[in-house]
């Protein structure tokens, strides 16, 4: 399926993955290093910028009990509400980020984490949304989000098959604008539990959808290994510098490996262009180099071809040497001279 993002900006299969800047918390709270975040992301190779809408009371209670500490993990002992304070994006930042994206000619979206949150994204005019891993059971989000009818990416990290499907069915009752990006939720994931063989059966189960890659390891390679698999799309955490001390420091990628990724997977892709056996067109003219049976002494007319009078040689000029076996032991009907080929 292919889906408009902007007036030359689609996503489809069998085409360059598209590249999402995930600015998250990177910006520490910084208004102008969130604004910077969303410049160098555009400078260094980024399709689409993505941010996150919410305030704390979006997502979680201010309670202070044991029920709402992180126990393991990134951030290990951190209460929630005090965890979503210090990596929010404040709503009266957004009209800026929305204005300085047009400016620079690249998409910006997001993922909401409440109906208040979509209504400011309507207002932006949001080409695009996403729902976050950890919403995928958010029904009465994805409802209301589904109901604008614009595309929607959605995240998959620690989901079922049943989980996934049941929140694919709410969008479904309004459109099939979506794409489902294949995601570890682990913060950061290490390579060896990627598992992007997974996307093989994501492709499989959802044929008729766009399938992506949310991935959350500190490098590009699980990335890449992904665009080998024919993803639409490839979501990174950026930073632009990685000596900043933020939440989501440890999974981000910087200027530089994002310009690469960028350019590898554009180079990736173009490998994966055909899977026809044959010629290629660009070996057309190489076929001429290969190699033809000649005479390797002279040979009358009537004496019978051996091992001993022809060989197989480069150029190819007359019987290919796929001929030699053919030839053996017959006569020849005219006479060849020494290392002249064989027709």
């Amino acid at each position: 399926m292919k889906l408009k993002i902007s007036n030359n900006l689609y996503i489809k299969k069998n085409s360059n993955p598209l590249i999402i800047a995930e600015i998250s918390a990177n910006h520490t709270g910084k208004k102008k290093l969130f604004l910077d975040h969303i410049r160098s992301a555009a400078k260094n190779g980024a399709d689409l910028i993505k941010i996150q809408t919410y305030e704390p009371e979006d997502i979680t209670l201010r309670l202070k009990t044991k029920k709402f500490l992180i126990k393991s993990g990134t951030w290990r002992g951190k209460n929630l509400w005090d965890l979503y304070s210090n990596g929010f994006t404040p709503f009266s930042w957004h009209k800026d980020a929305f204005k300085l994206a047009k400016k620079l000619k690249i998409p910006i979206f997001s993922s909401p984490f409440s109906k208040r949150a979509v209504d400011l994204l309507e207002s932006l005019k949001t080409p695009i949304y996403k729902i976050a891993s950890f919403e995928i059971t958010d029904l009465s989000l994805i409802d209301y989000v589904a109901r604008k009818k614009k595309p929607i990416i959605i995240s998959t990290g620690m989901a079922t098959l049943t989980e996934i499907k049941r929140a694919i069915k709410i969008i479904e009752k309004y459109h099939n604008k979506i794409i489902i990006l294949y995601c570890v939720s682990g913060y950061p994931t290490q390579e060896k539990d990627t598992n992007i063989l997974t996307i093989k059966k994501f492709q499989k189960i959802f044929k008729k959808y766009n399938i992506g890659i949310s991935d959350h390891t500190d490098n590009i390679y699980s990335a890449l290994s992904s665009t080998v698999l024919g993803v639409s799309v490839i979501e990174k955490h950026f930073i632009i510098n990685k000596k900043i001390n933020s939440l989501d420091k440890l999974f981000s990628i910087d200027p530089n490996q994002l310009k690469e990724l960028k350019l590898f997977s554009k180079k990736m892709f173009l490998t994966l262009k055909s899977s026809k056996i044959g010629p290629k067109k660009n070996e057309l003219s190489s076929l001429k180099l290969r190699r033809s049976i000649f005479a390797t002494k002279d040979i009358q007319k009537g004496e019978k071809f051996t091992k001993k009078n022809i060989g197989c040689f480069r150029p190819k000029i007359g019987l290919g040497a796929e001929n030699y076996f053919k030839i053996i032991g017959k006569k020849s009907k005219k006479k060849f001279l020494k290392n002249s080929p064989i027709f």
